[in-house]
Protein backbone atom coordinates (compact mmCIF):
# COMPACT_ATOMS: atom_id res chain seq x y z
CA UNK A 1 0.00 0.00 0.00
CA UNK A 2 2.87 2.29 0.92
CA UNK A 3 4.02 2.02 -2.83
CA UNK A 4 0.93 2.83 -3.87
CA UNK A 5 0.42 6.14 -2.21
CA UNK A 6 3.21 7.97 -4.36
CA UNK A 7 1.62 6.47 -7.53
CA UNK A 8 -1.75 7.67 -6.72
CA UNK A 9 -0.63 11.08 -5.58
CA UNK A 10 1.70 10.78 -8.63
CA UNK A 11 -1.52 10.49 -10.97
CA UNK A 12 -3.24 13.27 -9.01
CA UNK A 13 -1.20 15.68 -9.98
CA UNK A 14 -1.25 14.87 -13.07
CA UNK A 15 -4.90 15.25 -13.65
CA UNK A 16 -4.50 18.30 -11.72
CA UNK A 17 -1.66 19.61 -14.33
CA UNK A 18 -3.93 18.04 -17.66
CA UNK A 19 -6.49 19.88 -16.01
CA UNK A 20 -5.19 23.45 -15.94
CA UNK A 21 -3.35 23.25 -18.87
CA UNK A 22 -6.76 22.75 -21.15
CA UNK A 23 -6.38 26.19 -22.25
CA UNK A 24 -3.10 27.99 -22.59
CA UNK A 25 -0.89 29.78 -19.77
CA UNK A 26 -0.47 32.82 -22.78
CA UNK A 27 -4.24 32.41 -23.22
CA UNK A 28 -5.38 32.88 -19.90
CA UNK A 29 -5.17 36.53 -19.96
CA UNK A 30 -6.96 38.37 -22.41
CA UNK A 31 -6.46 42.26 -23.27
CA UNK A 32 -9.03 44.16 -24.43
CA UNK A 33 -9.23 47.82 -26.10
CA UNK A 34 -11.50 49.98 -25.50
CA UNK A 35 -11.53 53.46 -27.37
CA UNK A 36 -13.78 55.07 -23.91
CA UNK A 37 -17.12 54.86 -25.83
CA UNK A 38 -19.78 54.08 -23.42
CA UNK A 39 -21.09 51.11 -26.09
CA UNK A 40 -17.54 49.46 -26.04
CA UNK A 41 -17.34 49.61 -22.13
CA UNK A 42 -20.64 47.87 -22.17
CA UNK A 43 -19.70 45.21 -24.86
CA UNK A 44 -16.30 44.42 -23.11
CA UNK A 45 -17.86 44.74 -19.54
CA UNK A 46 -20.41 41.76 -20.93
CA UNK A 47 -17.42 39.83 -22.49
CA UNK A 48 -14.81 39.96 -19.26
CA UNK A 49 -17.85 39.17 -16.81
CA UNK A 50 -18.27 36.17 -19.01
CA UNK A 51 -14.50 35.21 -19.29
CA UNK A 52 -14.11 35.82 -15.49
CA UNK A 53 -17.02 33.56 -14.91
CA UNK A 54 -14.84 30.94 -16.74
CA UNK A 55 -11.48 32.02 -15.03
CA UNK A 56 -9.59 33.86 -17.26
CA UNK A 57 -7.91 36.90 -16.18
CA UNK A 58 -8.72 40.30 -18.43
CA UNK A 59 -7.56 43.43 -19.10
CA UNK A 60 -8.51 46.39 -21.11
CA UNK A 61 -6.55 49.47 -21.78
CA UNK A 62 -8.02 52.75 -23.36
CA UNK A 63 -6.82 53.59 -26.35
CA UNK A 64 -8.10 55.41 -29.55
CA UNK A 65 -8.73 53.93 -32.56
CA UNK A 66 -5.77 54.28 -34.73
CA UNK A 67 -3.87 52.90 -31.74
CA UNK A 68 -5.99 50.15 -31.26
CA UNK A 69 -5.22 49.08 -34.74
CA UNK A 70 -1.83 48.75 -33.96
CA UNK A 71 -1.60 47.70 -31.15
CA UNK A 72 -3.60 44.33 -32.65
CA UNK A 73 -0.83 44.80 -35.06
CA UNK A 74 2.40 44.57 -32.75
CA UNK A 75 0.08 41.84 -30.84
CA UNK A 76 -0.18 44.34 -27.62
CA UNK A 77 -3.43 43.57 -27.37
CA UNK A 78 -5.97 40.49 -28.46
CA UNK A 79 -9.61 41.75 -28.85
CA UNK A 80 -11.40 44.97 -30.23
CA UNK A 81 -15.03 44.72 -29.66
CA UNK A 82 -15.83 48.17 -31.26
CA UNK A 83 -14.84 47.99 -34.97
CA UNK A 84 -17.55 50.65 -36.30
CA UNK A 85 -17.61 50.24 -40.19
CA UNK A 86 -18.26 52.14 -42.81
CA UNK A 87 -17.03 54.87 -40.22
CA UNK A 88 -13.77 52.75 -39.84
CA UNK A 89 -13.06 52.13 -43.25
CA UNK A 90 -9.66 54.09 -43.23
CA UNK A 91 -8.24 52.75 -40.88
CA UNK A 92 -9.20 49.16 -41.43
CA UNK A 93 -7.64 50.06 -45.07
CA UNK A 94 -4.51 51.53 -43.74
CA UNK A 95 -3.82 48.44 -40.90
CA UNK A 96 -5.39 45.34 -43.63
CA UNK A 97 -3.33 42.32 -42.75
CA UNK A 98 -2.54 43.28 -39.08
CA UNK A 99 -5.71 42.10 -37.95
CA UNK A 100 -8.26 39.53 -37.97
CA UNK A 101 -12.19 40.29 -38.91
CA UNK A 102 -14.27 37.51 -36.83
CA UNK A 103 -17.63 38.21 -37.42
CA UNK A 104 -20.56 41.04 -36.91
CA UNK A 105 -20.92 41.49 -33.16
CA UNK A 106 -24.18 44.21 -33.31
CA UNK A 107 -26.13 45.00 -36.39
CA UNK A 108 -28.53 48.14 -37.10
CA UNK A 109 -26.77 51.07 -35.41
CA UNK A 110 -27.52 54.14 -36.71
CA UNK A 111 -26.34 57.79 -36.50
CA UNK A 112 -28.04 60.79 -37.54
CA UNK A 113 -30.72 63.25 -37.41
CA UNK A 114 -33.65 62.83 -35.49
CA UNK A 115 -36.63 64.13 -34.14
CA UNK A 116 -39.37 63.39 -31.45
CA UNK A 117 -42.48 61.40 -33.00
CA UNK A 118 -44.73 63.70 -32.08
CA UNK A 119 -42.86 66.47 -34.59
CA UNK A 120 -43.40 63.84 -36.72
CA UNK A 121 -46.84 63.37 -36.29
CA UNK A 122 -47.77 66.98 -35.89
CA UNK A 123 -46.06 68.25 -38.92
CA UNK A 124 -44.85 65.16 -41.02
CA UNK A 125 -41.33 65.80 -40.38
CA UNK A 126 -39.46 62.61 -41.79
CA UNK A 127 -36.51 63.73 -43.70
CA UNK A 128 -34.17 66.35 -43.88
CA UNK A 129 -36.03 68.26 -46.59
CA UNK A 130 -39.39 68.60 -44.47
CA UNK A 131 -36.51 70.51 -42.08
CA UNK A 132 -36.71 73.97 -43.44
CA UNK A 133 -40.54 73.79 -43.91
CA UNK A 134 -41.32 74.12 -40.33
CA UNK A 135 -37.91 76.55 -40.26
CA UNK A 136 -39.70 78.75 -37.50
CA UNK A 137 -41.14 76.21 -35.59
CA UNK A 138 -37.86 74.66 -34.74
CA UNK A 139 -36.11 78.46 -34.45
CA UNK A 140 -33.87 77.48 -37.29
CA UNK A 141 -31.38 75.56 -34.28
CA UNK A 142 -30.22 71.86 -35.22
CA UNK A 143 -28.76 70.51 -31.51
CA UNK A 144 -25.46 69.03 -32.01
CA UNK A 145 -22.94 67.60 -29.25
CA UNK A 146 -19.88 68.93 -27.76
CA UNK A 147 -17.66 71.49 -29.73
CA UNK A 148 -15.20 69.77 -32.55
CA UNK A 149 -17.31 66.60 -32.82
CA UNK A 150 -17.07 64.97 -36.03
CA UNK A 151 -20.54 64.72 -36.39
CA UNK A 152 -21.07 68.58 -36.06
CA UNK A 153 -18.76 69.58 -38.70
CA UNK A 154 -21.10 67.39 -40.73
CA UNK A 155 -24.08 69.76 -39.83
CA UNK A 156 -22.15 72.44 -40.27
CA UNK A 157 -21.00 71.90 -43.88
CA UNK A 158 -24.34 71.22 -44.52
CA UNK A 159 -25.30 74.75 -43.12
CA UNK A 160 -22.38 76.25 -44.94
CA UNK A 161 -23.63 75.02 -48.19
CA UNK A 162 -27.03 75.56 -47.66
CA UNK A 163 -28.02 72.13 -48.34
CA UNK A 164 -32.05 71.22 -47.79
CA UNK A 165 -32.15 75.23 -46.93
CA UNK A 166 -30.95 75.23 -43.74
CA UNK A 167 -28.10 78.19 -44.66
CA UNK A 168 -29.65 80.41 -42.30
CA UNK A 169 -29.76 77.86 -39.28
CA UNK A 170 -27.67 77.79 -36.52
CA UNK A 171 -25.70 74.16 -34.78
CA UNK A 172 -26.35 74.50 -31.42
CA UNK A 173 -23.33 72.34 -30.09
CA UNK A 174 -23.68 71.29 -26.60
CA UNK A 175 -22.64 67.97 -24.76
CA UNK A 176 -24.52 64.91 -24.88
CA UNK A 177 -26.55 65.22 -21.87
CA UNK A 178 -26.86 68.83 -22.92
CA UNK A 179 -28.23 68.15 -25.81
CA UNK A 180 -30.43 65.36 -25.11
CA UNK A 181 -31.83 67.72 -21.77
CA UNK A 182 -33.26 70.39 -24.75
CA UNK A 183 -34.46 67.24 -26.36
CA UNK A 184 -36.38 66.81 -22.79
CA UNK A 185 -37.40 70.56 -22.33
CA UNK A 186 -38.80 70.39 -25.99
CA UNK A 187 -40.95 67.81 -25.88
CA UNK A 188 -41.93 69.10 -22.23
CA UNK A 189 -42.86 72.27 -23.63
CA UNK A 190 -45.15 70.95 -26.67
CA UNK A 191 -42.25 72.25 -28.52
CA UNK A 192 -40.12 71.49 -32.11
CA UNK A 193 -36.65 70.14 -32.30
CA UNK A 194 -34.18 68.39 -33.99
CA UNK A 195 -31.22 67.10 -33.26
CA UNK A 196 -27.83 64.15 -33.08
CA UNK A 197 -29.06 60.91 -32.43
CA UNK A 198 -27.71 57.49 -31.87
CA UNK A 199 -28.38 53.96 -31.78
CA UNK A 200 -27.67 52.06 -29.10
CA UNK A 201 -28.36 54.96 -26.39
CA UNK A 202 -30.54 54.93 -24.26
CA UNK A 203 -32.15 57.85 -25.48
CA UNK A 204 -34.04 55.40 -27.63
CA UNK A 205 -35.71 54.21 -24.40
CA UNK A 206 -36.33 57.57 -23.23
CA UNK A 207 -37.30 59.06 -25.99
CA UNK A 208 -40.07 58.07 -28.72
CA UNK A 209 -37.91 59.04 -32.14
CA UNK A 210 -37.82 59.37 -35.59
CA UNK A 211 -34.61 58.97 -37.52
CA UNK A 212 -34.75 61.53 -40.75
CA UNK A 213 -34.02 59.99 -43.83
CA UNK A 214 -32.43 61.94 -46.65
CA UNK A 215 -28.81 62.78 -44.82
CA UNK A 216 -26.89 59.60 -47.01
CA UNK A 217 -24.64 62.09 -48.14
CA UNK A 218 -23.09 63.00 -44.70
CA UNK A 219 -24.00 60.66 -42.62
CA UNK A 220 -24.18 57.58 -44.73
CA UNK A 221 -27.13 55.14 -46.02
CA UNK A 222 -29.41 53.49 -43.93
CA UNK A 223 -29.82 56.46 -41.38
CA UNK A 224 -26.33 56.61 -40.88
CA UNK A 225 -26.52 53.04 -40.70
CA UNK A 226 -23.36 50.85 -39.10
CA UNK A 227 -22.32 47.11 -38.39
CA UNK A 228 -19.81 46.54 -35.67
CA UNK A 229 -17.50 43.72 -36.04
CA UNK A 230 -15.41 41.91 -33.77
CA UNK A 231 -11.60 41.95 -34.42
CA UNK A 232 -8.58 39.89 -33.25
CA UNK A 233 -4.97 40.24 -33.18
CA UNK A 234 -3.68 37.46 -36.59
CA UNK A 235 -3.82 34.33 -35.40
CA UNK A 236 -5.51 34.74 -31.86
CA UNK A 237 -8.12 32.16 -32.61
CA UNK A 238 -5.94 29.77 -33.60
CA UNK A 239 -3.58 29.94 -30.46
CA UNK A 240 -6.54 30.35 -27.62
CA UNK A 241 -9.64 28.46 -29.37
CA UNK A 242 -11.81 28.47 -26.50
CA UNK A 243 -11.79 32.12 -26.21
CA UNK A 244 -12.07 32.34 -30.26
CA UNK A 245 -15.15 30.22 -29.88
CA UNK A 246 -16.58 32.65 -27.48
CA UNK A 247 -16.00 35.57 -29.48
CA UNK A 248 -17.47 34.15 -32.67
CA UNK A 249 -20.30 33.22 -30.50
CA UNK A 250 -21.11 36.72 -29.09
CA UNK A 251 -23.96 38.76 -30.58
CA UNK A 252 -25.37 41.93 -28.72
CA UNK A 253 -28.68 43.60 -29.21
CA UNK A 254 -29.55 46.91 -29.53
CA UNK A 255 -32.10 47.29 -26.72
CA UNK A 256 -29.49 45.52 -24.32
CA UNK A 257 -26.56 48.08 -24.85
CA UNK A 258 -28.91 50.31 -24.64
CA UNK A 259 -30.51 49.26 -21.44
CA UNK A 260 -27.03 48.54 -20.16
CA UNK A 261 -25.94 52.59 -21.40
CA UNK A 262 -28.49 53.51 -19.47
CA UNK A 263 -27.50 52.00 -15.91
CA UNK A 264 -24.12 53.28 -16.52
CA UNK A 265 -25.07 56.73 -17.76
CA UNK A 266 -28.03 57.81 -15.73
CA UNK A 267 -27.80 55.74 -12.62
CA UNK A 268 -24.21 56.21 -12.13
CA UNK A 269 -23.14 52.21 -12.15
CA UNK A 270 -19.75 50.79 -13.38
CA UNK A 271 -19.93 49.21 -16.16
CA UNK A 272 -19.10 45.61 -14.59
CA UNK A 273 -21.57 46.19 -11.97
CA UNK A 274 -24.20 47.02 -14.68
CA UNK A 275 -23.08 43.80 -17.55
CA UNK A 276 -23.98 41.39 -14.53
CA UNK A 277 -27.05 42.97 -13.06
CA UNK A 278 -28.00 42.69 -16.61
CA UNK A 279 -27.09 38.81 -17.58
CA UNK A 280 -28.10 37.98 -14.14
CA UNK A 281 -32.19 39.33 -15.63
CA UNK A 282 -31.11 37.71 -19.11
CA UNK A 283 -29.42 34.68 -18.62
CA UNK A 284 -31.14 32.77 -21.47
CA UNK A 285 -28.55 35.12 -23.73
CA UNK A 286 -25.32 32.94 -21.98
CA UNK A 287 -26.59 29.26 -23.72
CA UNK A 288 -25.57 30.54 -27.15
CA UNK A 289 -22.89 32.69 -26.15
CA UNK A 290 -21.26 29.46 -24.08
CA UNK A 291 -21.91 27.04 -27.16
CA UNK A 292 -18.80 24.91 -27.13
CA UNK A 293 -17.08 27.11 -24.53
CA UNK A 294 -15.07 25.66 -21.86
CA UNK A 295 -13.60 26.82 -18.15
CA UNK A 296 -10.05 27.83 -18.39
CA UNK A 297 -9.56 23.93 -16.33
CA UNK A 298 -11.46 22.62 -19.34
CA UNK A 299 -15.08 22.05 -17.42
CA UNK A 300 -18.12 23.04 -19.44
CA UNK A 301 -18.75 26.70 -19.05
CA UNK A 302 -22.49 27.59 -19.30
CA UNK A 303 -22.69 26.54 -15.45
CA UNK A 304 -19.44 27.66 -14.30
CA UNK A 305 -20.60 31.48 -16.00
CA UNK A 306 -24.38 30.87 -14.37
CA UNK A 307 -22.09 29.73 -10.81
CA UNK A 308 -20.45 32.72 -10.87
CA UNK A 309 -23.23 34.98 -11.33
CA UNK A 310 -25.13 33.74 -8.70
CA UNK A 311 -27.73 31.88 -10.72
Amino acid sequence: MRALKPLLLAGTCTLAISAQAAVPEQCQTVRFSDPGWTDINVTNALTTTVLKGLGYDTSIDLLSVPIGFKSLQNDDIDVFLGNWMPAQQKFADQYEGGYERLRANLKGAKFTLAVPDDVKEKAGVTSFADLDKHAEQFDHKIYGIEPGAPANNLIQKMIDNDDFGLGDWKLVESSEQGMLSQVSRAERRDQFVVFLAWEPHPMNLQHDLTYLSGGDDYFGPNYGGATIYTLTRNGYSDDCSNVGTLLDNLQFKLDMESQIMGRILNDGEEADEAARTYLKAHPEVLSAWLDGVTTVDGQPGLPAVKQDLGL
